[in-house]
Parts: structure tokens; C-alpha cells; sequence
């Protein structure tokens, strides 16, 4: 048994190495810096340690798509975004398909991790598969299906103790792609009766804490308007032992903020128009604009001019601990703040600042931040370096606006 990953971003490397611990692995990716970077045990997701890379004695790393034809499972790992119109984006999966469609040979098994819609291995996929390669499916090659489940930045969740969901595209081939998870999840596996079931399970896991988060964010536009803080009803409710304990905030990153939009794109295809799911999506995209919006009128009851004042923005990835910026929606707090004149200076000791840079187009602060030169402080992202600072610099005049409410709230104006 020969495997190849197919993409090694935060869920194709932690698979890599486990699977590189016990049978020959070949890791496959396009971005020859990453390849590189891995080669000299360097994982800039800061999923991997050296150590870790070092363990997987088996596992090697190529750009070639020569050094993967020997293979005979592969296990496609790559991004599935979402387009401008909120539409999946199926590009990175379509093109790893046709590239592993150039090497498939008879008995091969082609398995999917990436997020999908339901039947999008078999109705995209597949037929990318058969077309480069000239074989039949179920015939000649086989496919399975297994969402991943990586939690970034989570130390305590990782690959190997979250329980794996499993499929495949006859019974026979979901026995051999459920045993070959089962070795290296010492949570163990489930198998799912088919892979529509085991897409349609990762893709309503995110759908479903969507929705949650989006109903308090609603608890939060409204009792703004009362005049109540959010995170004091949430802490009095959850005293009763089956309150969920769900918090409002900035819903981004490649899961939570994206997957929701691949099951309302397949429920319309069928001719059904979600109502909840879709509501939620509103709900949680228009998160930023209200903090915005609620940053500026705060401003201007303490008595400053909001055209020309200077903010501080404390965090641009998508969540605490983690180097991964995308589908950050603190951008959405920066370009309202922009729109309306201010200054905008961001600092994140955990983001890359070339990636920054080039997706946003925003030079990070280098040094911490003098508080002291700021009109308002919004707290966007809660790293534990940000719960370290000296908040008591921060001028009495200024704004303090914690999105994460995690400072003592005597330094805090406002907490969503």
C-alpha cells in the first residue's frame, strides 16, 4: 500500500505525517516554497512540529506529478472556497481530480476530504477522473469519501483522537477505506452507508454552528439596543445545564463561514430555497459592519471627530491562536472604519505579514502597540499575547470595543 496526499495545507499535512508513521506516503502539493519549507521540517500552519515531521520516517514530499504515479490510494485534501456570489468555488478540487486522473491506474482508490456538497464526489469528481484517465468507475477504480475534521490552532483535538467518518463507493471499498483510517484514529471511525452521507454529515456540522452563533449575534443586535450587555444574559442563562454555550462574534475562516453556502447551493439546485441557513449566513456576514457602525457613534459620544481618528485593530486572522487568515471577516471591521474616514493600524503577532499583505493589502504593526496614540481599541481577535498587555495605558478619552469579550470590563466600552 502506497499513499499519496493531495494538498498539504491544515488538513492534508497532519494526515500526511500520521499515515507516514506506518505506510510509505508521498505528500503532493503545487506551492514549491511549501514543499520546500516541509522538506527542511518547517510547517509554517504551525499544525506540525519538526518532531513530528521527523516521526513520519516513511513520508516524502514532491511537486512532480511523476512522483505520485506509483501510488495506489490517493487522498485529495485541497481548499473548497466560495466565488464573489457566494457560490462554491470547485476549481482546486477539480483540477487535483484531473491530476490524479493522470496517474490513476486499475485498482487505485481515490479518496475525498475536501468539504463539499452533497454528491459532489460522484457528480463532479468522478467524471473528471474517468476523463483523464479513460477507466470506469466501480470498475476499474474506486472512491471514498471521509470529511476532515481539523480544528486549527486546537493542540488538544487533533487528527488522531477525533473520531473519523467513513465511506466508499461499493461496500467492499468502504471496509478497506474505514480499516485504513482505523489504523492510524485511535478515536476510532464511523462508517457512513454511503459517501452522499458522509458529505452531507461534514457539511451540516458547520451549517449547524453557523446557525447557532448567528441566533446570538441576533441576541447581541438586540440587546444592544436594550442597553444590556450580551455576555452577562449568556453567562446568567448558562447556569441551566442544556443551555448551548455559544458566544456572538466575527463567524469567518474556511469552514464555519464558507461550508453553509455549499449545501444552500445544492438545496437550490434541487429547487428548494433554504430559509434558516441562509438567514444565519446574513445574520453573521453583517457582524463587522455593526461593530463598525458601533465604534464610530461611541467615538462620537465621547466627543471625538471620527473623520481623521486613529483605531487600533488587535488581531486580522480568523481566530485566536492560529496563523490562518483566510475569509477573516475583521476585514469587514476595517474597510467600514476606512469608509468612514479613520485611520486604521492592525496588530497580530500570529499572522504572516507578507500573506497579509498581499491578501488585504495592510502593513502589520511590528512592535506592540502604544495605546496611548489611539482614538479607539478594537479587540478582534482573542490570542492569549493580546490578554498579556498593559490595557490600564489606554487614554480615558478612547474607545474600547472587545468583539471577543475577554478584557477586564472596566477597560472596555462596549463587548458584542
Amino acid at each position: 500500500m502506497k499513499l499519496c496526499i493531495i494538498g498539504l495545507g491544515y488538513v492534508g499535512l497532519p494526515l500526511a505525517v500520521e499515515f507516514g508513521k506506518k505506510y510509505e506516503t508521498i505528500g503532493f502539493d503545487i506551492n514549491t516554497t511549501r514543499i520546500e519549507e516541509l522538506r527542511l521540517g518547517i510547517d509554517r500552519t504551525l499544525e506540525v512540529s519538526s518532531e513530528e515531521l521527523q516521526e513520519a520516517k516513511n513520508l516524502s514530499f514532491t511537486t512532480s506529478i511523476n512522483g505520485i504515479k506509483d501510488a495506489n490510494i490517493y487522498i485529495v485534501t485541497v481548499p473548497t472556497p466560495i466565488d464573489r456570489h457566494k457560490n462554491p468555488d470547485l476549481t482546486p478540487l477539480i483540477m487535483a481530480s484531473r491530476t490524479v486522473g493522470r496517474v490513476l491506474k486499475k485498482g487505485d482508490i481515490v479518496i475525498y476530504e475536501s468539504t463539499v456538497f452533497p454528491g459532489c464526489t460522484e457528480e463532479v469528481c468522478v467524471p473528471e477522473l474517468e476523463r483523464e484517465s479513460g477507466l470506469k468507475f466501480n470498475k476499474d477504480f474506486f472512491c471514498g469519501y471521509s470529511p476532515e475534521r481539523i480544528n486549527p490552532g486546537d493542540k488538544q483535538h487533533r487528527l488522531p483522537n477525533i473520531k473519523k467518518v467513513t465511506s466508499g463507493s461499493t461496500p467492499e471499498i468502504a471496509k478497506k477505506v474505514d480499516e485504513l483510517y482505523k489504523s492510524i484514529i485511535t478515536a476510532g471511525t464511523h462508517l457512513a452507508p454511503s459517501i452522499k452521507v458522509a458529505e452531507a454529515a461534514k457539511v451540516i456540522e458547520n451549517a449547524q454552528r453557523d446557525i447557532n452563533i448567528a441566533f446570538v449575534n441576533e441576541l447581541a443586535l438586540i440587546f444592544d439596543r436594550l442597553d444590556i450587555d450580551t455576555l452577562d444574559v449568556l453567562e446568567a442563562a448558562g447556569t441551566k445545564w442544556n443551555f448551548l454555550p455559544f458566544r456572538p462574534g466575527l463567524v469567518g475562516g474556511h469552514c464555519i463561514g464558507v461550508d453553509p453556502y455549499y449545501l444552500a447551493y445544492k438545496a437550490k439546485e434541487i429547487g428548494y430555497h433554504p430559509q434558516i441557513i441562509l438567514a444565519g449566513r446574513r445574520t453573521n456576514d453583517e457582524m463587522g459592519l455593526f461593530v463598525a457602525n458601533k465604534v464610530v457613534k461611541l467615538l462620537i459620544h465621547k466627543g471625538h471627530r471620527v473623520k481623521g481618528s486613529k483605531a487600533l485593530i488587535l488581531g486580522i486572522t480568523f481566530k485566536e491562536n492560529c496563523p490562518d487568515i483566510r475569509n477573516s471577516r475583521v476585514i469587514d471591521v476595517i474597510n467600514e472604519l476606512k469608509e468612514f474616514g479613520i485611520k486604521v493600524d492592525v496588530y497580530d503577532p500570529w499572522a504572516d505579514e507578507e500573506e497579509v499583505k498581499r491578501e488585504y493589502g495592510i502593513d502589520l504593526l511590528q512592535t506592540d502597540p502604544d495605546f496611548s496614540k489611539y482614538d479607539s481599541i478594537i479587540l478582534a481577535v482573542a490570542h492569549d499575547e493580546f490578554k498579556g498587555l498593559d490595557y490600564s495605558a489606554i487614554p480615558n478619552t478612547a474607545v474600547v470595543f472587545d468583539i471577543k469579550g475577554v478584557l477586564p470590563k472596566e477597560f472596555v466600552d462596549k463587548r458584542l
